[in-house]
């Protein structure tokens, strides 16, 4: 029995190709291999671009932050993924993170702890290490200005309280919102991320600066004090 070989994309049907798809039927028509399909450009003999494509993100657990993640090395692992083919996917990778963060920069009035995470998600929601930061707002709710107050390791980091106080008074901030991150995934609050909040809280009721939330961030979601009432 002769072994199955996938047939080049070019021999495909037209309407079965990424680039002519994409022309007839527009981008959203595409999946994400077929994408990735036309960043690769070609495959190799025995594995059409989409097949190898596919085979990455199966790899990955078909998570695009989790692809965006993979170093240049890591890409050019893969047979028929070069040096160049590696820079394109992840040129593009982190074009489609930055669109997030200029989307988020838009958004300067927060009204819920689903703004502060569409604003924070670019920022912290994909890193291996945890870091904290705190969102300086006024009267209108309307983001002043916004600070990396510490980093850490994957377990936790160090909160300079009389530091973020500071900051607040240089930019006359009536509200603040604390936000960190779980590189573990986890929505839980700790004991530590609680008492920080107190500690916050207490803090800012003697300079009449309200701690407004404290949002734990992760890849794809995110937990609030003040939902959870524990504020």
């Amino acid at each position: 029995m002769s072994e199955t070989t996938s047939f080049p994309i070019r021999q495909w049907s037209e309407d079965d190709r990424p680039r002519e798809k994409m022309l007839l039927k527009g981008r959203s028509a595409l999946s994400d291999a077929e994408l990735i399909a036309i960043l690769i450009g070609s495959g190799s003999r025995s594995e059409s671009a989409v097949d190898l494509g596919k085979r990455i993100l199966s790899n990955v657990g078909n998570n695009l932050n989790e692809l965006g993640r993979l170093s240049l090395a890591q890409l050019t692992a893969y047979k028929g993924i070069g040096e160049a083919k590696a820079v394109t996917i992840s040129a593009a990778l982190e074009l489609a993170r930055r669109k997030r963060e200029s989307e988020a920069r838009e958004l300067s009035r927060i009204g819920s702890s689903h703004d502060v995470f569409l604003v924070m998600q670019p920022l912290i929601g994909e890193l291996m290490h945890e870091e904290f930061w705190v969102l300086y707002l006024n009267n209108a709710n309307k983001i002043l200005h916004k600070v990396q107050l510490s980093k850490g390791g994957m377990t936790g980091t160090v909160v300079d309280i009389r530091l973020a106080f500071k900051i607040a008074l240089q930019h006359a901030t009536t509200g603040i919102i604390l936000c960190h991150n779980h590189p573990s995934g986890t929505l839980k609050a700790s004991d530590a991320d609680r008492q920080i909040t107190r500690k916050m809280k207490l803090a800012g009721e003697n300079l009449d600066i309200k701690v407004l939330d404290h949002i734990i961030v992760t890849e794809t979601a995110y937990f609030s004090f003040a939902d959870a009432g524990i504020l």
